[in-house]
């Protein structure tokens, strides 16, 4: 068969393939055009799901009357001139390909108005590449848009839509996560007439979060640790939830690069490996983040939706989100000024300070038996001088734990003072504004658990030789890396070098590892390398090993604590590290506040 160019509109419709998946990827489109025209406020009306009608409005600059058609002429953009501008691009949309792409699978309209102009301008298309001319119109200054029957003249893509109330679903979520990368933007949203949205503009760092929460949960603002870490030119900001806050699946998860929404692997990497050792197993962290670079250090040209992105050094992009997550999620301790809610643990920032050196001194204290409730409401004289001795043994330590709290100093700490060890399992304290719940053994094991991993961290990896070396046979592309990377696996402990063209010879691994299978360790941090040019197996391997000691060394439940004893934790707790969550993700403590307890007996009403 013989070459021939194809039809401008086929193009177009071979472009819109590409970025015009369903009603979302118009909004999309035109609403990102709003951001870049300087808007304020951006209006959103969809009908039937956006099958009929699509209608974006903004108060930004608008498009003067001789560039309308050309606005909707392929590849043609006011925000990219050259390869330069190409290179550090910082506006949402620049391939001049989303107005024509849809005008060759809609019947749209254009309509717009500079501030300088009389009167409003008007341009239509419908599905061919000539347009008829400008004609006047009545428009406030800024651009509408206005798409009807989608997918009309290609009846094929119209059958893979799903229905009304599925395609409005995707529209509705994506005008949140946009409404996330734009605070100074008010944003509303109209379904067949009813209004769905409507976020003024958030302008401060309490309106911002709010509208986070409008995205995640209202329960989010309780339960975030703001973030702000800057370092060699990168800037990561916005929210973390909590460990105990996390999700069974991850779809409340939103990272921006310079403004733009992305799905990105190394990024979503790089966040799980800083909420290790404080997420419980297969949880999934909530979070609003914002990452702010040198245009020219990331590729937003990677794919047509622009969802996806490039960084020039991924390496370094990768460890920077990974240590301002893992010291954000660190460096937070017990609030003193307000006990955290029972559901969850509310942390407060303060500056990290080494765990206390002290080992619990465990006893062997029983504290007397519990007497047996009687029924009625009123008193009931025990049954017998027995009971009267019990009862007089469980005041007596109550009034010791009383006295214990009364000769505190006025300043209550952050987890309070100690009162009873229940069921030999739970620590109960008193503080300043309610009490609290401690799991005594996930607590402890927590404490004990960053002291051994900070005593690890001040020694050198210790290398042992293997008795007899292993072969592994690996790729061409993984053997040239291991030669690259050899300094890393040194560092690391191990001696991994090239026996051949396709084959490393395994030395000597950390010693701490022991009979682990340290070849497929080996293999592992290859492959990581390979797809995030970074690996921290050989560590999580050295922590899993430090936390199995530390449970050991933990106090067991049943073990009876004193009062000292109980109180020494507490003090630990407040001092160490991630001391929310246990070892394996489950929270150490919970809160009742008074509210919470005149509310629970009724008090006040």
């Amino acid at each position: 068969m013989r070459i021939q160019a194809l039809p401008t509109q086929l193009i177009n419709q071979i472009a819109a393939g590409e970025v015009v998946e369903r009603p979302a990827s118009v909004v999309k489109e035109l609403v990102e055009n709003s951001f870049d025209a300087g808007a304020s406020q951006i209006n959103i009306d969809i009908e039937q799901g956006g099958l009929r009608l699509i209608r974006i409005r903004d108060n930004g600059c608008g498009i003067v009357k001789d560039d309308l058609a050309l606005a909707l002429s392929r590849h043609a953009t006011s925000k990219i001139a050259n390869l330069h501008d190409l290179e550090r691009v910082l506006s949402m949309g620049f391939r001049g390909e989303a107005l024509p792409s849809i005008c060759s699978i809609a019947r749209l309209t254009l309509t717009a108005r500079t501030a300088d102009a009389d009167c409003a301008w008007q341009i239509s298309a419908d599905g061919g590449d000539q347009f008829a001319e400008p004609r006047p119109c009545s428009h406030p200054v800024g651009a509408s848009v206005e798409v009807r029957d989608l997918f009309y003249n290609t009846p094929a893509r119209r059958k893979f839509l799903k229905s009304e109330k599925t395609e409005f679903g995707h529209i509705e979520n994506l005008v949140y996560k946009l409404a996330l990368s734009r605070f100074d933007i008010g944003f509303t949203l109209n379904h067949n007439q009813k209004e769905i949205i409507n976020l003024k503009p958030a302008l401060t760092p309490e309106a911002q979060l709010q509208r986070v929460a409008a995205v995640c949960n209202p329960e989010f603002p309780r339960h975030a640790l703001a973030l702000d870490f800057a370092a060699s030119g990168l800037q990561l900001s916005g929210w973390l939830g909590q460990p105990a806050f996390a999700r069974g699946q991850a779809d409340q998860q939103f990272f921006y690069v310079n403004g733009r929404l992305v799905k990105d692997k190394l990024l979503t990497h790089a966040i799980k490996l800083g909420y290790q050792d404080v997420l419980y197993h297969d949880r999934h962290p909530v979070f609003a983040l914002y990452l702010t670079l040198d245009p020219a250090l990331v590729d937003v040209n990677a794919h047509p939706t622009k969802l996806e992105v490039r960084f020039r050094d991924s390496r370094s992009v990768h460890d920077f989100v990974f240590h301002a997550v893992q010291r954000c999620l660190a460096a937070f301790r017990p609030a003193a000024a307000a006990p955290p809610p029972a559901d969850s643990v509310l942390l407060e920032q303060a500056p990290a300070a080494p765990p206390r050196q002290s080992e619990l001194p465990l006893t062997d204290f029983t504290p007397p038996p519990r007497p047996a409730a009687s029924g009625g409401g009123g008193y009931r004289p025990p049954a017998s001088p027995a009971a009267y001795a019990s009862i007089s043994q469980y005041s007596e330590l109550y009034r010791a734990a009383a006295d214990s709290v009364a000769e505190q100093p006025a300043a209550t700490p952050p987890l309070g003072f100690a009162l009873a060890h229940i069921h030999n399992i739970y620590i109960l304290s008193q503080t300043a504004d309610g009490v609290i719940l401690v799991d005594a053994h996930a607590a402890h094991e927590r404490v004990t658990y960053e002291r051994l991993k900070q005593q690890y961290q001040g020694q050198k990896l210790v290398s042992q030789p293997l008795l007899l070396p292993i072969k592994l046979p690996v790729s061409l592309e993984e053997a040239e890396l291991a030669e690259q990377q050899a300094d890393f696996f040194r560092e690391l402990g191990f001696e991994l070098e090239r026996g051949g063209p396709q084959t490393l010879v395994l030395r000597a691994a950390p010693a701490l590892l022991g009979k682990l299978d340290c070849d497929q360790l080996a293999r592992d941090m290859l492959a990581d390398l390979a797809a995030h040019g970074v690996s921290r197996r050989s560590e999580e391997q050295i922590n899993q090993l430090l936390a199995t000691m530390a449970c050991h060394q933990a106090v067991r439940a049943k073990r009876k604590l004193s009062i000292d004893e109980m109180n020494a934790l507490l003090r630990d707790m407040e001092q160490t590290e991630r001391s929310g969550q246990c070892n394996h993700g489950r929270p150490t403590w919970v809160a009742l506040s008074k509210q919470d307890l005149d509310r629970f007996f009724l008090r006040g009403r």
